[in-house]
Formats: C-alpha cells, sequence, structure tokens
C-alpha cells in the first residue's frame, strides 16, 4: 500500500466499548469470522536450488509515465497480463493515475511490453457506494476464463479494502457490489485495512496475496484463496511475511507483493519502507506459498527518475524469463505525489553470494 495509517485512538476505541460484556462481543465477532479462515498451502513445490536467486536488469528509462489529465500527478501500480483481443493475444496493463485528489484505473496496451498505448479511465472510485471518492486503483488483473478479472483498492485512504472488476472486453466493467475481501476480526494482524491485492490462478483455486494493517500501524503480507474468486477464506496462520528489523529495508513496512512460480520455487517481489520512506523491492521464495524466506537480495532505484521509489511490482512468466514492470518515483514519501513512472526490466537467474 502506498500510505502510512494513522493508528486509531485507543481511548477513543475504549469510550465506545461498553465496560461490561466487551469479551463476549469480542468473541462473537471472532466466531462469526471463523467461517472465513482456514488452514491451507499452495502446491508443493520441489527441485529448486538453494544457492540461486535473481538478479534484475531494468531499462534506463520508464515506459509509461504521467499524461495531462486524470493521471497527471502520478503513473503507478502497474498489473500487466495477457489477454486475446482480436486474433494475437495482448499485453493489457490496468494501471493506476493520480491527478491530485483521486486514484482511478487506466488501460494501456502494447505489443512488446515497451511501448504503451493510453486508452482510458476503466475504473473510477463511486462516492455513492463502499468505495468512497477517494480510490478505485492498486489493483490485481488476470487474464481468466476468456475475462479479465480486476481485483483493486477502494475506500477510504485510512482504511481500504478490495473489489472485484470484471470485463469481458476490457471497456465495460461490471463491479461488485460489496468488497469481497475485508477487514479481520478484533485484533488482528489486518483489522485496520487490506490492500495491495496481487492474486494468481493455481486450479482449482485463486490465491490472493495481500497487505493487512493492524491497530499498531504494522503493514505486513497475508494470503486468502477462492474458488470462484469472490467469497475468499483467509489463511489462519497470516501474516506470511514479517517486517524487517532494526535499520533493514522493510522495517516500515512492507506489501505490494508479487508472486511467480520458477525454477522449483514460489516467489515474491515485495517492496520495503524504510525509515525514511525510501522503498524498495526485497526478494523471497517458498516450496509452498506459506512459509516464505526472505533472501538478502534487494533492489533500489537504478536511475534519477526512480531514486527514491522503487515499487508496485507486475511479473509475467514466458518460459525462463521473468519480465517485471514496476512504480517508480524520486520522492521519497508513503503514498502519492512521487513523480511516479512506470519501468520495466528483466529477471536473470543468479548466484547467492552464500548458499541459504
Amino acid at each position: 500500500m502506498r500510505q502510512a495509517f494513522p493508528p486509531a485512538n485507543p481511548s477513543e476505541a475504549r469510550a465506545t466499548r461498553p465496560k461490561t460484556g466487551w469479551l463476549a462481543a469480542v468473541l462473537l465477532l471472532t466466531c462469526s469470522a471463523c467461517r472465513h479462515y482456514a488452514d491451507f498451502t499452495l502446491p508443493a513445490l520441489a527441485g529448486g536450488d538453494p544457492g540461486m536467486t535473481f538478479a534484475f536488469e531494468p531499462r534506463p528509462e520508464p515506459v509509461l509515465s504521467p499524461g495531462p489529465g486524470w493521471d497527471s500527478h502520478d503513473a503507478l501500480n502497474p498489473s500487466v497480463t495477457a489477454f486475446a483481443r482480436g486474433i494475437a493475444p495482448t499485453l493489457f496493463n490496468l494501471y493506476s493515475g493520480f491527478d491530485g485528489s483521486t486514484w482511478r484505473t487506466g488501460l494501456a496496451t502494447s505489443g512488446d511490453g515497451v511501448q504503451w498505448e493510453k486508452e482510458a479511465v476503466i475504473l473510477s472510485p463511486d462516492p455513492l457506494t463502499w468505495e468512497g471518492s477517494y480510490i478505485a486503483a492498486n489493483g490485481s488483473a488476470l487474464a481468466f476464463a476468456n475475462r479479465l478479472w480486476y481485483w483493486y483498492q477502494a475506500g477510504p485512504k485510512t482504511s481500504p479494502r478490495i473489489g472485484l472488476a470484471r470485463s469481458w472486453d476490457a471497456r465495460s466493467w461490471r463491479k461488485e457490489p460489496k468488497p469481497v475481501l475485508d477487514y479481520g476480526p478484533y485484533a488482528s494482524w489486518d483489522e485496520r485495512a487490506v490492500a495491495d491485492p496481487y492474486v494468481i490462478r493455481i486450479e482449482p483455486y485463486f490465491y490472493m496475496y495481500y497487505l493487512g494493517q493492524d491497530r499498531a500501524q504494522r503493514q505486513r503480507v497475508g494470503i486468502a484463496r477462492s474458488g470462484d474468486g469472490i467469497q475468499w477464506e483467509k489463511l489462519r496462520s497470516s501474516p506470511v511475511l514479517e517486517l524487517g528489523g532494526p535499520g533493514a529495508f522493510d522495517e516500515n513496512g512492507l506489501g505490494e507483493p508479487a508472486v511467480w512460480q520458477s525454477r522449483g520455487f514460489y516467489w515474491m517481489l515485495y517492496t520495503g519502507r524504510d525509515n525514511r520512506e525510501n522503498r524498495r523491492l526485497g526478494l523471497a521464495r517458498s516450496s509452498d506459498g506459506v512459509r516464505w524466506q526472505k533472501l538478502p537480495t534487494v533492489f533500489a532505484g537504478a536511475g534519477p527518475w526512480d531514486s527514491k521509489v522503487i515499487c508496485d511490482p507486475s511479473v509475467e512468466v514466458t518460459g525462463d524469463l521473468v519480465t517485471v514492470w514496476f512504480g517508480g518515483g524520486d520522492v521519497a514519501s508513503p503514498d502519492e505525489n512521487l513523480h511516479g513512472r512506470i519501468g520495466m526490466g528483466i529477471l536473470r537467474p543468479a548466484r547467492l553470494k552464500e548458499p541459504q
């Protein structure tokens, strides 16, 4: 998520809760949410080389920049997927644009992932619904069953939830009327916000990696699964990725995960925020999609335009090639007005300095 949220005022929360019966109310709330939790893993993978990591080779210049209108302040959060339009599959980029007050989702298309043509705004927040007026963006696109699926972040800036929109042609979109992923119960790790969805499909489930924020303002990554993309059950043992220690590049928060399979592992690129709000990308791997090992590999911006922020990864895997689109900026900020642009790079296999 691109912002650090203010913590709730504990005294204010106590003042609104009855002095008697509060424990029963908490237990009732917790029990009512139990049906939305489960214990699971992704299908187990084997054969990965424990001495392997990736090296990142970014292009020196951005491939998509802000325009004069709805994305005039920032163009960030690319979500790239291949989708058939006509005869040949086209790369569709559902990216987030900020005009100084509102985040929207726009569509750009490309044949090679480098040259992009902006087409239109496809999603705007509806202030007459749960979405409010701040954001309908920062999402995850997936081509499945001849449709484009887009899980996106909406709601108040300090407490977003995750919705779903679908389209047959990338032009007309139908939103689900309610959020499809909501806050967790009282005192849970995602009690205050859920955001940054990244969805992959491994039959028979969708798996969503997402950011959750608790009342202490800690932002971490968890996972949920769904058979239909609408009804989700969260992993009971989430979060699956914890903050780094003092001085780490992700000590102040982490989120914006991108997950893929290759070379005998699940891999995750994720955004880490340090104590000065610089953002870089970390790398983790897993054999089951739930138990993750952070690697010492950290990627920083390579040019002036992304010198302070590199974030929002989206990946496409073609054979041994892993292509990454990412957001970048030259202002260290946790939310917006970064002079945000979208870059592209390639992940190539490399050796760890010390086998893990």
